[in-house]
């Protein structure tokens, strides 16, 4: 047998722990992120993912204060791998909670929206077995949240940038400008004629001292720049709504919230332009496959619910 030149040693495959670490790391933007995801420590994620460098022989991840950027290679391996990788979590099954349940399902999203629309729609599917565990806050912590695995779902008020969460349009909401009847009567004619300008003498309530929506409604439907302060600000636009249906001034909400008060009469919609301010919200989760099935749940239950509010 002819001894030919030694033959050049294969690169060493990545072990599949390597590669399920290394796509929680890409798909949530960081080693404590992913650390989490997978109830791992931090640690052991940056150990791993050293191992699957040393390994592959390129530079995966550029560490930055706040997280890391997957550089191009990890882009190509993480699509080359999610398909395959996610089809064995299908394969091996939905995680299932001691006695056989799937685990609860981590929903986050506003106050308001998750109360009057979200928790009603989802009561069927709680009454077939599905748990909640509900988290509310705004949208950019929750986002950030949700990268790093505390939630399984989040509605969002914005659609999220990158490419670590995945949204779907949820629900367009429109927003009213509405007073209880005793100012509506005072203001409504002259809103037509004077504009903006006959609020003037009406106190202002809203849930955040910079004025997030009403300042988009003025400029959305006056075309001017809303300079005045609130005389209330009530973290919550349930309280909003009840200060004025009350009487304390006016205020711009999302339609859904005060639907039942404007039928009623309690409050009035001060202006119905033709082309009313509208925000659209999103349904986000991390990319791939849940190992809950009860997750992809609520996620479809959720966008056939959405459809009538």
């Amino acid at each position: 047998m002819a001894h030919g030149a030694p033959r050049a040693a294969s690169p060493q495959q990545p072990d599949l722990n390597l590669l399920r670490t290394f796509l929680a790391v890409h798909r949530s933007g960081s080693f404590t992120g992913a650390a989490q995801l997978l109830g791992l420590s931090q640690p052991t994620v940056t150990t791993q993912m050293r191992a699957l460098e040393r390994q592959t022989g390129r530079e995966l991840f550029e560490r930055r204060p706040r997280g890391v950027v997957p550089t191009p290679v990890a882009d190509e391996l993480a699509a080359r791998i999610s398909g395959p990788l996610d089809a064995l979590v299908a394969v091996a099954g939905p995680e299932a909670a001691p006695g056989g349940r799937a685990g609860p399902v981590h929903l986050a999203g506003p106050a308001e929206l998750l109360c009057v629309c979200v928790l009603p729609a989802l009561a069927p599917l709680v009454a077939e077995g599905v748990r909640l565990r509900v988290t509310t806050g705004l949208t950019d912590p929750l986002l950030e949240g949700l990268r790093a695995g505390r939630h399984d779902l989040v509605c969002a008020t914005t659609r999220p940038r990158g490419r670590t969460l995945t949204a779907v349009p949820l629900a367009d909401e429109e927003f009213v400008l509405v007073a209880a009847p005793v100012w509506a009567e005072r203001v409504r004619g002259r809103l037509a004629a004077e504009g903006p300008a006959a609020l003037n003498g009406v106190p202002l309530v809203s849930y955040a001292e910079d004025l997030p929506i009403t300042r988009r409604y003025w400029r959305h439907v006056f075309g001017t720049r809303l300079s005045r302060p609130a005389a209330v600000t009530v973290p919550d636009l349930r309280g909003v709504l009840s200060a004025v249906v009350a009487g304390a001034g006016f205020c711009v909400l999302p339609r859904y919230l005060c639907a039942a008060e404007l039928a009623s009469g309690a409050l009035v919609p001060l202006r119905e332009p033709d082309d009313p301010p509208i925000n659209t919200g999103f349904l986000v989760r991390r990319p791939g496959p849940s190992e809950n099935r009860d997750v992809d749940r609520v996620r479809d239950h959720l966008l056939r619910a959405a459809r009538a509010w």
